[in-house]
């Protein structure tokens, strides 16, 4: 999926299109059947996968907020051109799906929303039915559908990427700019790379650049120290650095270095918005779906590509370049407050902003909230949805945050003030929810150890996004309000400063100091409205003002979306779990992982340990009674909306699970 396709093959795919289409041709590398099993009324599936052309015009409004747009190489009409990856899973019979495209989009190139929705499967490239998982989405009739948008992820088979041109300045010179790789080696090294995560790195332009800086230091807010220069270099391909000496473990090493030739990183969101105005405008006929086949399109994100979601919509992309509304529906998941580097000079889009890990990108940046707000520091006033100036242009928006997205990811800039001091009012086209106690993406159970001091939370929140998808559908398609907003609030003392959480005080654990923390961050004066980073690192101003989900008597969240497991707990579930010392501070947070503490199983062993937390067997007494309580909570989150009637047995079952697993630990 990542070639390039032959410059002949391009022209042939053209031939015949229109001159003023934004989809200019569509490529099959592969079609087949999903043979021997039928989804209900949707029938059978098939999977096709290639790559889709399009030619953008600089000068429609639509796409004016693409970064360096203006310096885009330009075809003979005028126009831009670029293509990328595609993925599709579809009803062979169109007429028999529900008339949904669900979009995801891919995180860091990968596919997830089959694993998270259908429970189980998932991959780079379903060929099963098991891969299928328990064909939850394909049972409802959906068509799936994935556009690379990233242009540096890893060149990986499965892996999916758009393909923009490079930017140049007007007189055809290369433009060159600052670039900042942070990496923290876990064991000695000699050498460490430039991009993140094995993604696609920026080259040093000119080793010997008096810009070229390398500092390190011991902790995310502490002073960098340079290393000398002699003591350091670039590798011969330049997206790597070499010390003779060796990077030290658990150290932050930072290079500044000046690169060339920036790729049109926004044209990723121009791939996603055209290829679904085509899809619901006129269909594709290279992939089997006629016009008016598809009515409706939701957009579905997690963490990296929720925030690249959040940017879509702030940076106006749900109007096509013909004014038509493009995502009715749009469901950020796990994002937190924040956007990303994904339309800038020199985008890296994969890197973020976590407690110990890629600090100081532009990712919390101000403003967080749909509805316009005056920050008071800076006095810019801004909304996430401003430049959707029509409300009927707006999608209806689902906005899912776990606790950990409130610890490690400043989720509450989202619903207050960015003074601190309230509540923010949600728009009439959004929800908003917390599952509560969940981490970023739930551990399998029985959970283990990794990289913190405790269990890996396992908190299954799944049955809530399933619930919420089909609510989601029948509020674009048939006008039917979903569950209300569910999210911790400043008024009902359900989110709360660091300072007043009422965390219970179990032997050998502590919470964070603090969580993760937003800042004013000053990238350079051409950041805002030209978006080009030229002060790396950022100079750092006052900090936002983040708050966290208050706890009852044994730990777990009192506010949001609480599942049954959370609802009637065995153990207490949090959004934070600290370093074990072998991966990073033991005083820090980790990136993604909550904590799993069980609660003491007798009267005795409570005693023992000295745990303020009631036992199992105080609650309980027994399985049956603890089953009957859950079949309850279960009963209770499906007249909320949270839990589909369906789903309540396989609830039940993984109840018995956690029963039999933590009682007889």
């Amino acid at each position: 999926m990542a070639k390039r396709v032959p410059r002949a093959v391009l022209i042939a795919l053209l031939v015949g299109t229109p001159v003023h289409a934004d989809v200019i041709g569509v490529q099959v590398f592969h079609r087949s059947d999903f043979t021997g099993a039928s989804f209900g009324a949707a029938g059978p599936y098939e999977k096709l996968y290639g790559q889709i052309y399009f030619a953008i015009d600089p000068l429609n409004p639509a796409n004016r907020t693409i970064a360096d747009i203006d310096r885009a190489p330009r075809n003979s009409a005028g126009k831009v051109e670029f293509h990328a990856d595609f993925y599709l899973i579809a009803p062979k019979d169109p007429a028999r799906g529900n008339g949904v495209v669900l979009l995801e989009a891919p995180n860091r190139g990968t596919k997830n929303m089959i694993e998270l929705f259908n429970r189980y499967g998932g991959g780079a490239d379903p060929r099963r039915i098991r891969d299928l998982g328990d064909g939850f989405l394909m049972q409802q009739g959906f068509t799936l559908l994935w556009i690379g948008w990233q242009f540096d992820v890893p060149r990986r088979p499965g892996l999916m990427a758009v393909y923009p041109p490079v930017a140049r300045e007007t007189d055809g010179r290369s433009i060159t700019g600052l670039v900042r790789s942070d990496f923290i080696p876990r064991e000695r090294a000699s050498d460490m790379p430039l991009g993140d995560l094995g993604h696609l790195a920026y080259a040093v332009a000119d080793e010997r650049d008096s810009a070229n800086v390398l500092t390190v230091r011991d902790t995310p807010g502490g002073a960098r120290r340079a290393v000398p220069r002699e003591a350091w270099s670039f590798t011969s391909d330049g997206t790597r650095v070499w010390m003779d000496a060796g990077f030290e473990p658990l150290r932050i090493y930072e290079v500044v270095y000046r690169a060339k030739d920036p790729p049109l990183a926004g044209a990723g969101f121009a791939a996603v918005r055209d290829t679904i105005a085509m899809l619901k405008s006129r269909g594709a006929v290279e992939l089997g779906i006629p016009a008016g086949a598809i009515r409706n399109a939701i957009a579905f994100g997690a963490s990296q590509s929720g925030r690249f979601l959040r940017a879509y919509l702030y940076d106006g992309f749900n109007q096509d370049e013909r004014g038509r509304k493009v995502f009715d529906g749009v469901i950020v998941h796990t994002a937190g407050a924040g956007r990303g580097s994904f339309n800038l000079r020199f985008a890296q889009p994969s890197r973020h902003g976590q407690p110990y890990e890629s600090f100081f990108y532009p990712t919390d940046v101000f403003p967080f909230a749909d509805l316009p707000q005056t920050d008071p520091e800076t006095g810019l006033t801004d909304g996430l949805m401003a430049r959707i100036s029509d409300v009927e242009l707006r999608p209806k928006v689902f906005y899912w945050n776990t606790s950990y997205e409130y610890w490690g990811r400043a989720a509450s800039l989202v619903h207050t003030t960015v003074d601190g001091r309230e509540d923010a009012p949600l728009p009439a086209n959004v929800r908003m929810y917390l599952f509560a106690g969940g981490q970023h993406v739930g551990a399998a159970f029985p959970p283990r150890r990794t990289f913190g001091q405790h269990l890996t939370n396992p908190l299954d929140y799944r049955w809530a996004m399933r619930a919420l998808l089909v609510s989601m559908h029948r509020w674009i398609a048939d006008g039917v309000a979903p569950p209300p907003s569910a999210y911790p609030r400043l008024d009902a003392g359900t989110l709360v400063p660091r300072h007043e959480l009422r965390f219970p005080e179990i032997p050998n654990l502590r919470p964070p100091a603090a969580p993760q923390q937003a800042y004013r961050a000053d990238w350079g004066p051409d950041f805002r409205d030209r978006r080009i980073v030229t002060r790396e690192p950022p100079e750092l101003d006052a900090r936002f003002p983040i708050f966290v989900p208050q706890v009852g008597a044994d730990g777990n969240d009192i506010g949001g979306v609480r599942m049954p497991e959370l609802a009637v707990p065995l153990a207490t579930y949090t959004g934070w779990n600290l370093f074990d010392p072998a991966w990073g501070p033991a005083d820090l947070m980790t990136t993604t992982l909550g904590s799993f503490l069980p609660f003491p199983r007798t009267r005795e062993e409570r005693a023992r340990t000295g745990d303020p937390r009631l036992s199992i067997e105080e609650r309980y007494g027994d399985g049956d009674r603890y089953l009957t309580l859950v079949a309850s909570a279960a009963d209770a989150q499906v007249e909320a909306g949270f839990v589909l009637r369906d789903d309540v047995a396989q609830i039940l079952n993984r109840a018995r699970v956690r029963w039999d697993t933590i009682v007889r630990r």
